[in-house]
């Protein structure tokens, strides 16, 4: 049986996706600087809003209440402040701030494995090799700010990347999309897996036990060193030297203390906290705009624990009464802080999930609870902020959901747009684990988006 580490991943597993992403250590050493001349534009921040498990459109923000029942569903649409943009009930919070976001309805692609999409929308490009619940390999394409930290690799104590409050992981299934692929572990995101709504939430290992200041890390790395010399088998190992690299930036983040005082967020104001909600959703996002508030540029808050919007069954129940309410509090709340803190016009939020639900209602088994199967070729996106003008629906779905019937943007054009907000031209080229050069991303700036 293979062994297990404290935090449950076996040694395998470690190997395969990179000790530093699992730890939560993912900054870059320094590289030569070459950002400058990729930059297509001035950076912004990025905050990705992961709907991991795939939300249904039809009961979101695509529904179709003209459709027949088994389409259409329990739920009513409710109109918005936008003419002609109708959402779902329980997004009351989001219906009333329908002029700061656009919606896409138009997005598709073919993947209807959850491992695949999620890859796909969340590197802005196809998984290569892959199959049917293809796990996460150093092969896999970066996500969006592992390019950033390779494009632009900083020493200033500050991660290109965090991913909270969940790891996505399944038993043996890690979730690929989540690390930095073939540009290498060390330019792996943070992965943070805690609950910042626990009232012992807290990154110790970034900022110095009490009592320890920044003039005394000089010792901590002293006595590092000596353990490590006790270890010179793990230091001559691949995943040795990785840790190796690691070590020497939890230092600069324990000297800095810029990311420890972003996770400090029990000096938010009471009635802060409460107005994004005093749940995992909402304080996750409120994390995500203290983090980029303190110029982390791209941060993913994933909605949920892995496969938590897979609605296969008691779709309608879990969405009203789990799902939704906390999303609607937590995104306008955070809608309202980045606009009211000045940080919405250099911050995309973009929230979606991997792929759509099927447009007609399903029940598997006796006294099952209708549910929604997966559906890639129609799903939404939900984007605000960075130039990007409000108050838009942009494509349209059939009229049952099923396919777009105006131009399809793929999560390829996602990836571009992305990068995009961040500067970077998403046709660079860069080099895979061979050292091949090729094209970063081959999609198109989803231009409508800006006005364009």
């Amino acid at each position: 049986m293979p062994s297990q580490h404290r935090i449950g991943v076996n040694r395998r597993e470690f190997l395969q996706v990179g000790y530093s992403g699992l730890l939560g250590v993912g900054l870059s050493s320094l590289l030569t600087k070459r950002a400058q001349a990729n930059e297509t534009r001035t950076p912004k921040s990025v905050i990705i809003v992961f709907l991991t498990g795939a939300p249904s459109h039809l009961d979101t923000f695509d529904m179709k209440p003209d459709a027949p029942a088994e389409i259409r569903g329990e739920f009513r649409p409710t109109a918005t402040r936008v003419p002609g943009l109708h959402v779902c009930e329980h997004l009351p919070r989001l219906a009333a701030r329908a002029d700061k976001y656009a919606v896409v309805r138009s997005l598709s692609h073919r993947e209807n494995n959850h491992l695949v999409a999620t890859h796909h929308v969340l590197t802005g490009h196809q998984q290569p090799g892959a199959f049917f619940d293809k796990v996460a390999s150093r092969d896999d394409w970066p996500s969006y700010a592992s390019t950033v930290d390779y494009l632009r690799p900083r020493n200033d104590g500050l991660p290109s990347g965090v991913n909270l409050p969940t790891f996505l992981m399944e038993g043996p299934l890690v979730w690929p999309g989540q690390h930095a692929g073939f540009l290498g572990p060390r330019h792996d995101p943070w992965q943070i897996t805690r609950d910042p709504n626990r009232p012992d939430f807290g990154l110790d290992s970034l900022r110095p036990a009490e009592g320890i200041d920044a003039s005394r890390l000089d010792n901590r790395r002293a006595l590092l060193a000596e353990v490590d010399a006790q270890q010179r088998q793990l230091a001559r190992s691949a995943e040795g030297r990785r840790l190796s690299d690691q070590q020497q930036a939890a230092f600069s983040i324990l000297a800095s203390g810029r990311v420890a005082r972003a996770f400090a967020i029990d000096h938010e104001p009471t009635a802060v906290r409460d107005r994004y909600g005093r749940h995992a959703f909402g304080q996750s996002l409120l994390m995500a705009r203290r983090l980029v508030q303190v110029g982390v540029p791209v941060v993913q808050a994933n909605m949920g624990i892995v496969q938590n919007w897979d609605s296969h069954a008691d779709n309608f129940g879990r969405l009203k009464n789990t799902l939704l309410p906390p999303l609607d509090q937590g995104v306008s709340a955070l809608l309202d802080d980045l606009e009211a803190t000045g940080l919405l016009d250099d911050t995309l939020v973009m929230m979606l999930g991997e792929f759509g639900r099927t447009p007609r209602i399903f029940a598997v088994g006796n006294g099952a609870i209708p549910g929604r199967d997966h559906w890639a070729p129609c799903f939404f996106g939900v984007f605000a902020g960075a130039g990007v003008r409000g108050g838009q629906l942009i494509g349209q779905s059939d009229r049952i959901g099923a396919y777009p019937s105006t131009n399809p943007y793929s999560p390829n054009d996602i990836g571009a747009t992305v990068y995009h907000t961040l500067g970077i031209n998403p046709g660079i080229e860069v080099r895979d684990r061979q050292n091949r050069p090729v094209n970063l991303n081959h999609g198109e700036v989803i231009r409508a988006l800006f006005g364009a």
